[in-house]
């Protein structure tokens, strides 16, 4: 890809690029195309799912998406095209199983609202010291894009700059690193019921 080093990709139009990753798979070119619309598919995210956590997990997701769709569609007109995929990214996560819950009402299982309150508040606590536990198994380098990503709302952009780390090994930084503390919580959650099993 040595022929890429002469072309500035950051200045050219999206037409361009979108052909110029077309034929050549150049992630990062596809990586100036995706930070250029990030903010407007965070906001597409965040309208339709509602949580910002939910919406950047579905910002990576649709980075994925792009990946396998770009090279299979002619676009015209990348930001719209863009915006079709994010908006329908997310009416399908609306309508999977799992985002239709329902639950019978029973009233001998309601609790005092008092009771829920502390309940509730023991159990947030309780998560966030499994979840400070996990960040410290994670490696130096997960653990600080994950806490810039997450906790500290910086985009791939500006962590990027701030570490000095290529855009896409960020991305695989938060990634992973989500992935190991989700896997981390999860044996945390089954120590604990074999624990109360005994």
């Amino acid at each position: 890809m040595a022929f890429l080093k002469n072309i500035p990709t950051n200045e050219l139009p999206d037409k361009e690029l979108v052909n110029l990753f077309r034929t050549s798979g150049n992630m990062d070119v596809l990586a100036v195309l995706f930070q250029r619309y990030m903010d407007l598919l965070y906001g597409v995210c965040l309208k339709y799912l509602k949580q910002p956590e939910t919406a950047k997990d579905a910002v990576m997701q649709i980075f994925e998406e792009l990946v396998a769709k770009l090279p299979k569609h002619e676009v015209d007109n990348f930001k719209s095209w863009l915006y079709t995929l994010a908006k329908n990214y997310c009416l399908m996560q609306l309508r999977t199983p799992k985002n239709l819950k329902t639950t019978e009402f029973k009233p001998e299982s309601m609790q005092l609202e008092e009771e829920v309150h502390l309940n509730g508040i023991q159990l947030k606590e309780e998560n966030l010291q499994k979840l400070e536990r996990c960040l410290q198994t994670l490696s130096l380098e997960q653990k600080n894009a994950v806490e810039l990503f997450y906790l500290q709302n910086k985009c791939y952009k500006e962590i990027s700059e701030a570490t000095g780390i290529e855009w896409n090994k960020v991305r695989s930084f938060i990634q992973n690193g989500r992935r190991n503390l989700k896997i981390c919580m999860e044996k945390g959650q089954e120590t604990e019921e074999l624990e109360m099993r005994k």
